[in-house]
């Protein structure tokens, strides 16, 4: 029988926070690629992140979210001039919660609630500040203190020593599977979210439970 959850990590960026709604933003500076823009923005974000933690070339997430942007700018053949890239920079920090997220955390009140996420902190706080999450959550935790990222375990424990809970006690939460994959390997109950019916990823490790939205995590804290 599985312990008892006595606290729960989230993840900011596609779980709480919906990172393809800069694509309205997008749309309105490259009309007709709005979406595809941030698709591939997305993507070299991410590659960006794991590329750099590997070669251990750590740079905060700010800055590899600005180069993702200018590759795939540039790949898209998307002339970036400079308001247009701090226009759409901006939107980072002015992301829009998924429907479900307020209710779920609430709901999952009185127990910890943090985030873990590889956000630098300025940029993060503010998204956070932004999308009224924060009178939900107890604590914003950045990878910037480490200087690598998600998955690398040690990120695990900055929110696991935070919490001050066996990883064996607390529930993360992520709708990146290569995420949950990390934190499961670290020995976190993890709840992979998996909105759109995506196939698992090939990584050794599996989340314990899958979810289609975030309303179907309460119950899991009873």
């Amino acid at each position: 029988m599985n312990s008892p959850l006595k606290a729960f990590i989230f993840d900011a960026y596609g779980t709480l926070l919906d990172v393809h709604s800069v694509a309205g933003e997008a749309e309105r500076h490259f009309p007709g690629q709005g979406a595809q823009l941030s698709a591939l923005w997305r993507q070299k974000q991410l590659e960006y992140t794991w590329l750099r933690s590997l070669m251990g070339r750590y740079a905060d997430f700010e800055t590899v979210t600005r180069q993702a942007l200018e590759h795939a700018a540039e790949s898209l053949g998307l002339p970036l001039e400079a308001p247009v890239a701090a226009a759409l920079m901006a939107a980072y920090r002015t992301l829009t919660a998924f429907a479900d997220a307020h209710a779920a955390l609430e709901a999952l009140s009185p127990r910890p609630r943090i985030i873990l996420s590889n956000g630098s902190p300025a940029m993060l706080e503010a998204a956070v500040r932004h999308a009224g999450l924060d009178h939900h959550l107890q604590a914003t935790l950045s990878v910037d203190s480490l200087r690598s990222f998600k998955p690398t375990p040690a990120v695990y424990r900055l929110a696991v020593d935070h919490l001050g809970e066996p990883a064996a006690h607390i529930g993360f939460v992520s709708a990146n599977y290569w995420d949950a994959a990390g934190a499961a390997s670290f020995g976190l109950r993890v709840f992979w979210l998996n909105r759109t019916g995506r196939p698992p990823d090939r990584l050794g490790v599996e989340p314990a439970t899958v979810l289609n939205g975030l309303h179907q995590l309460p119950q899991y804290a009873r």
